[in-house]
């Protein structure tokens, strides 16, 4: 999987590009207005940003999962409400149909991710089973329909990314007994009757990304719509997709932490104090150093677990250890930028608090790259039970 070389050194160029000339600048307006605007979108879509990691026969550009992080980490160097417009897409909305879906339903609803005219988003969290994920109370009761069976679904998710924008949601419902496996995958339009949103969450930072609730109320999809086919499968669905979507995490919370690093290289340069550069201060230099020392061990990490999900390192075709990788990808990674952000508000001092500055608002939108998909704590429960479960 992967497009040649040549292919993709063009597209990430074009990538880094228009991070660069288009969305840096429409930083400042999506934190005012909370928005992306309609025609940064459509430039993303004819990007083909929205199918990035969906094959071409489905009409995406088929990334491999190092290509893929590469591009993430490009965009990373921006404000994460643009990739967070299409992230569900070529992420948790989309992967579950593609690793484990029919062949039906990967023609019938992939062609139109890929090319943006269709939002997924991934519906698994509630109120009360966040990183208890195996603990969800959302319902899925099998029915006679007019044509087949249904499941009519019940209950209530929490925190669901780009629901707001979502044609249909990747939605976790028990189907069956407790724990993880009474747990099925269905696709549900989200203009399906008794489906409604709350509210719009107001969040610390990443403004311009649009998160609220979903709620199900008696809402009737056919039994043709679980994933697979098969139920009782949908929680191992939505850990192989969150073990994908956790690299992807990890490379654009590495492409923050350079972008932080470049602001607060140029404020050492610039701002003057004592009549001498604050960057010339060895202990301004101690936080810049610390910052570029650990970017490079997540970027490298980032880089070697994407080559063991391409088979592209030893074990020559798989590695039984990637999901424990993953995890510890995110957890280093994302633990990293939200310290590039802290010592970056330190460098610029009290101009670091001001939103004059772009490491205010990175230091609020990091914050949550250390909860979603997964907590750091649920990280370190992945890396240690896989660690004591070895003989």
């Amino acid at each position: 999987m992967g497009i040649d070389d040549d292919s993709f050194e063009l597209l990430r160029a074009t990538v880094q590009r228009f991070v660069r000339e288009r969305l840096v600048p429409a930083e400042d307006a999506v934190e005012e207005h909370d928005e992306v605007p309609a025609e940064i979108v459509s430039e993303m879509k004819a990007l083909g940003l929205f199918g990035l990691s969906i094959p071409e026969e489905f009409g995406g550009i088929g990334l491999s999962m190092s290509q893929e992080c590469q591009v993430a980490y490009e965009i990373g160097h921006t404000a994460l409400a643009f990739r967070s417009v299409f992230g569900t897409n070529v992420g948790i909305g989309s992967q579950g149909i593609l690793m484990d879906g029919t062949e039906a339903q990967k023609r019938h609803w992939l062609p139109r991710v890929a090319s943006g005219d269709l939002i997924m988003s991934f519906a698994l969290t509630e109120a009360d089973a966040g990183s208890d994920s195996a603990g969800i109370k959302t319902r899925g009761e099998r029915v006679a329909g007019a044509t087949g069976d249904d499941y009519i679904l019940n209950g209530t998710k929490r925190f669901i990314t780009n629901a707001p924008r979502a044609g249909a949601f990747t939605l976790m419902a028990r189907t069956d007994g407790p724990g993880a496996r009474g747990i099925s995958a269905f696709i549900v339009p989200a203009d399906a009757p008794g489906l409604s949103l709350g509210k719009p969450d107001r969040k610390m930072g990443q403004r311009g990304t649009k998160t609220c609730d979903v709620i199900l109320d008696n809402v009737r999809v056919p039994a043709a719509n679980i994933i697979g086919d098969v139920p009782g499968k949908g929680f191992g669905t939505a850990m192989k997709v969150l073990d994908r979507g956790r690299l992807h995490i990890s490379a654009v919370a590495c492409g923050m932490a350079q972008r932080i690093l470049n602001e607060a290289v140029r404020f050492a340069r610039e701002r003057k104090q004592f009549g001498k550069r604050i960057g010339d201060f060895q202990l301004v230099q101690a936080m810049l150093a610390d910052s570029q020392a650990e970017f490079y061990a997540g970027w490298s990490m980032v880089q070697d677990c994407a080559q063991r999900f391409d088979g592209k390192c030893s074990p020559a075709v798989s590695d039984p250890d990637v999901s424990m990788r993953a995890s510890c990808c995110k957890l280093i990674c994302t633990e990293m930028v939200g310290r590039a952000a802290d010592r970056g508000v330190q460098i610029h001092g009290g101009s670091g608090y001001i939103n004059d500055y772009p490491v205010e608002r990175f230091y609020r939108d990091v914050r949550l790259l250390r909860l979603y998909e997964g907590t750091s704590q649920i990280q370190q429960l992945i890396i240690g039970r896989e660690l004591m479960g070895r003989d």
